[in-house]
């Protein structure tokens, strides 16, 4: 009797499949196939920072270095993205941070889709990032002055049993 009630799920789920096996829009051969070169550049800045996160100390400084110098010869948006990649690295000084917004605000206003994309992105993650280190310090001034509180008590408490 369940079976009965099976069927007609069964045969929607099968139509339902064979639909998906039909490829959506035949692409006309004669249609040139145009490629955005503009997420070339994304991706390897993306690849760029992979392999950042793989150098040793010594090698890390020397490519700060070489970023440093190649921004300072031409400011283009990927040497900027360069070197603001460089210094959001982990274990980076948070005195970095405006200066990395100081490198993004040009690459976010460029006609650069790909690297202006990733320039929001990071300018995005920083402010973020800001937000929730402020949020931090309030809620770890909000738990000291409860441990103060909680101290005074406890020594109120205290002092009082002993008389």
């Amino acid at each position: 009797m369940r079976l009965r009630h099976a069927w007609p799920v069964f045969l929607v789920l099968l139509l339902a499949g064979c639909n998906a096996l039909r490829p959506a829009d035949p692409v006309s051969p004669a249609a040139p196939v145009v490629e955005d070169s503009r997420g070339d550049d994304a991706a390897r800045v993306l690849a760029y920072y992979a392999q950042l996160r793989q150098l040793p100390g010594p090698e890390l400084a020397r490519e700060h270095e070489s970023a440093r110098r190649a921004l300072a010869k031409s400011r283009s948006d990927a040497n900027r993205l360069r070197y603001a990649l460089l210094l959001t690295l982990p274990g980076a000084p948070a005195t970095e941070e405006p200066r990395v917004q100081e490198l993004l605000e040009p690459v976010t206003r460029s006609s650069d889709g790909a690297l202006r994309g990733l320039a929001v992105l990071m300018m995005a993650f920083l402010q973020e990032q800001r937000r929730l280190e402020t949020s931090a310090q309030g809620l770890q001034q909000k738990l000291d002055a409860l441990l103060t509180l909680e101290r005074n008590m406890t020594r109120d408490s205290s002092g009082t049993r002993k008389r």
